[in-house]
């Protein structure tokens, strides 16, 4: 017999003392029942070295997996260690039978509060699914969903190939689904634009393969942003980019530190980028930081600058190489050491919280960056004492990434074709604190709500807040909802699973 697990968690939900994140985590009830029915049909057609209890051998260590601590909260009646599309076949069909909530547990780098983790329903993780591999007859690459992107670039540079991949080596293919950003974006658009084709299971279990001209392609646009909403893909195959071996020095960059002084400079520098160039060749990520750890007390930006090229070209990079800094590490790079430049930078065991913005870049706009960086810098030295870690990332969207996904059939998120820059603001709490403090959490809020944001500009999912309506930002939104109503009538997905909001 399976038990109901117990946890801390259960106790906060018959009380009106909790202070996570968001007041909308704690939705997801299914019923015991029905979820303990689930569970002990799903041992059986699958077997107990996939499906474990929470007495299984794998089960605390995949309930433990995800990066921000509040998701290590939630218990599944069940995890499901699935192996190949044929089990998550099985899952949701049973999970769609018995009415059960569930979640998807892929790369878990989630910042939002039950988006890949689920309480008392069950959980689908992919941590046994990790392969990729390159077919250099067809120059695509296969991803398995529980691969990472340090340990796929890793594995395919000795053959000269790259996805579009994400910046942080241990994040997941969740990525892919809410577009995502990357190092290659400027000349290979949102790393989505680069499907091929994809295998997915449907709401109800049903196998399908999407292309961009099959049946199943208003799918596939879909699955460019539309997150965890649109079924779950057990197979990506994506374009590969030709980026050189480990041993081809053909990029050129590396990190620059900039003290508080050069802060508002940084910021012009910041909109004046995306809106001068268009370069396909350079990108840019650059991070406010406001640090309070171990005695270290600091505030600092870093910006990483690449170019694919044998030097930063003054036409491009003159204004970030122009400003006072506090140290400069530039050097001839192969695209496996620009892929590796974060690695390690993601920490576990510490609560989380991310929210977004959005603004065009020109000279009329400056303001706007000073005071986004302003109203962030406030809140960020009003919480010091409660707040290790405060930081403000800005990663630009150029117009060559923009049209190269239009090209390319277009993404859900279908931007303007306008360079912009996607912002980030994000909190760590103190290792081992499972809760934000009430008035950290409504500063927090209001810090968001503050934040300038250009109108008609879409939101990345990937770096939003629960309580943020992305969808409602993109281009493609009335596409993305008669598309949802398509593959889930019923809403499904919606009622039994936490992710974004608006559809």
């Amino acid at each position: 017999m399976w038990a109901q697990p117990q946890h801390a968690l259960f106790l906060c939900l018959l009380t009106t003392s909790c202070s996570f994140v968001s007041s909308s985590f704690i939705k997801r009830t299914s019923e015991p029942v029905n979820t303990l029915a689930a569970c002990n049909r799903l041992q059986g057609l699958l077997g107990n070295t996939i499906v474990e209890s929470s007495a299984g051998p794998d089960y605390n260590a995949t309930v433990n997996s995800p990066r921000n601590l509040f998701n290590t909260e939630f218990l599944p009646t069940c995890v499901i260690l699935v192996t190949e599309a044929a089990d998550v076949q099985v899952a949701m069909k049973t999970i769609f039978e018995y009415e059960v909530d569930y979640a998807v547990l892929a790369g878990g780098h989630s910042a939002n509060i039950g988006w890949d983790a689920v309480n008392g329903g069950i959980l689908i993780s992919f941590e046994r699914m990790t392969q990729v591999s390159y077919d250099a007859t067809k120059d695509t690459i296969t991803l398995q969903p529980g691969a990472r992107w340090g340990p796929s670039a890793m594995a395919l540079a000795p053959q000269g190939v790259a996805p579009v991949g994400g910046r942080v080596d241990d994040v997941g293919t969740g990525l892919l689904l809410g577009g995502g950003l990357s190092f290659l974006s400027p000349g290979h658009g949102f790393a989505s634009d680069n499907y091929v084709e994809l295998e997915v299971v449907l709401v109800d279990g049903t196998l399908v393969t999407a292309t961009a001209n099959n049946q199943y392609a208003d799918l596939f646009r879909a699955l460019k942003g539309g997150a965890n909403r649109f079924g779950i893909v057990t197979r990506y195959e994506v374009k590969a980019i030709h980026t050189g071996t480990p041993d081809e020095k053909t990029w050129f960059g590396g990190s620059v530190t900039y003290p508080e002084s050069s802060f508002e400079a940084l910021a012009r520098v910041i909109s004046h980028f995306v809106h001068n160039n268009d370069n396909p060749n350079a990108v840019h990520l650059s991070i406010y930081e406001r640090i309070n750890i171990d005695g270290l007390d600091t505030t600092i930006a870093t910006s990483w600058l690449f170019y694919n090229g044998t030097e930063l070209p003054k036409s491009v990079f003159g204004e970030f190489l122009s400003i006072p800094t506090l140290t400069s590490n530039l050097t001839s790079l192969s695209y496996l050491d620009v892929a590796l430049a974060l690695a390690g930078s993601s920490t576990p065991g510490q609560g989380v919280a991310w929210g977004s913005t959005a603004l065009v870049g020109n000279e009329l706009v400056d303001d706007l960056y000073l005071e986004t960086v302003r109203l962030w810098l406030n809140f960020s030295n009003t919480f010091v004492s409660q707040i290790p870690i405060s930081t403000l990332a800005f990663t630009p969207v150029t117009l060559s990434q923009i049209s190269y996904g239009r090209e390319r059939g277009r993404n859900a998120i279908d931007p303007p074709l306008i360079g912009y820059n996607a912002i980030l603001q994000t909190i760590n709490l103190p290792e081992g604190q499972k809760t934000v403090p009430k008035d950290v959490e409504e500063g927090r809020q209001s810090l968001l709500q503050q934040l300038p944001t250009s109108p008609g500009i879409p939101l990345y999912v990937n770096e939003c807040d629960s309580e943020q309506e992305v969808f409602a930002t993109y281009g493609g939104f009335e596409f993305l909802k008669s598309t949802y109503a398509k593959y889930d009538p019923t809403r499904f997905n919606i009622r039994h699973m936490d992710g974004p909001k608006g559809l």
